[in-house]
């Protein structure tokens, strides 16, 4: 390859990148988007065994969490946690829900779920999903959650996620809370998204 055609390539490649870094200014194309959508439809039954949607998460700030009744630590680790977040908030705490998913279809029915988000340490602001295998398979893969039973019998288990998302009042992803976080540090995450309003990007 020529020396003057190996500069024409070059000049090309320079001006192609230009071009594009005005069209992604201007608006003309769009920059890909460096992080998975996390969130989506799903259709479940709450504890009280209501049909719902994805419109539960609509108008309040949501912790969202998949678990399980017979989780023996993670899960109530978890819940305890966002129970205690809950009067850190003050009168903000109106404006939260906590939202846990079995992943346990099978054993968790409404009557079960609702039992158990009963306990008194657990937010008080609470609401609890089940549903169809598929349909928490479904939602599972939405929220990019891995869930899988470990273990034959009665007693088995269930490995899964220990994320915790939280969703703005318009049902989008803010951001992940990790297991483990104080009830003090997912506070902090919750105000920080609150006061940066409905269309927060981040905690």
């Amino acid at each position: 390859m020529s020396r003057r055609l190996l500069v024409i390539l070059a000049l090309l490649a320079v001006a192609f990148a230009i071009l594009t870094a005005l069209a992604v200014k201007r608006g003309v194309l769009a920059p890909q988007s460096q992080t998975a959508t996390v969130g989506g439809p799903f259709q479940l039954v709450d504890q009280s065994g209501r049909s719902v949607d994805q419109s539960v998460l609509k108008g309040k700030w949501s912790a969202v969490f998949f678990g399980f009744t017979h989780c023996p630590d993670a899960c109530p680790t978890t819940m305890f946690a966002l129970g205690q977040t809950e009067p850190l908030l003050g009168a903000k705490a109106q404006d939260f829900q906590t939202v846990f998913i079995s992943v346990d279809p099978a054993r968790d029915t409404p009557q079960t779920l609702a039992a158990y988000v009963g306990t008194e340490a657990f937010p008080k602001h609470v609401v609890a999903l089940t549903g169809t295998p598929d349909k928490v398979a479904d939602a599972a893969k939405a929220y990019r959650v891995f869930y899988q039973k470990s273990g034959e019998g009665e007693a088995y288990n269930v490995d899964h996620s220990t994320i915790t998302y939280l969703m703005s009042p318009k049902g989008r992803f803010v951001c992940a809370i990790p297991y483990g976080d104080a009830p003090q540090q997912i506070a902090a995450k919750v105000q920080a998204a609150m006061a940066k309003g409905p269309n927060a990007e981040s905690c």
